[in-house]
């Protein structure tokens, strides 16, 4: 029975390192996605400019601030990918990893503008709020297959 138990122990945590690997896996695929689109084209989603604004209020209230413009920008982008991360592996990966990326991607055109942010960014024309909700679901997706692909 111990060797059971210490099996199933090894076997979950396994699962949990695939599904964290699956999780950063959809959030650096929905970060490239993102970056790619907002560079090349105009009058997309900058949800970037989110992160930047939360950020920047968030070391406000702790009195720390962040000046050099690159690594402000790699500081947004790390705590994006992470915390997409961790939300893809904890939802991603099961059933319902399509309703995981539409609440996520509905959720960064809607809660933006309730937690005193700027949503121009991501909600300032349907075409910007349709292509955020695509981009969480493109991640949601992409987590998905490579979790399916490594389990």
């Amino acid at each position: 029975m111990a060797q059971f138990v210490q099996m199933q122990l090894l076997q979950n945590q396994s699962n949990m390192y695939k599904k964290i690997l699956a999780g950063l896996g959809g959030a650096i695929a929905l970060n490239l996605l993102h970056e790619i689109i907002r560079n090349n084209f105009d009058n997309v989603p900058e949800v970037n400019k989110v992160g930047e604004e939360a950020l920047n209020k968030s070391l406000e209230k702790v009195d720390l601030k962040i000046t050099d413009k690159d690594q402000f920008y790699l500081a947004t982008l790390a705590g994006d990918v992470i915390s997409n991360g961790v939300y893809y592996a904890s939802t991603a990966t099961s059933g319902f990893n399509i309703v995981s990326g539409l609440a996520a991607g509905i959720g960064a055109v809607v809660l933006p503008k309730n937690m005193g942010l700027d949503d121009s960014p991501v909600a300032e024309t349907t075409q910007k709020k349709i292509m955020t909700v695509g981009y969480y679901l493109f991640g949601a997706i992409v987590t998905k297959l490579i979790y399916d692909r490594i389990k």
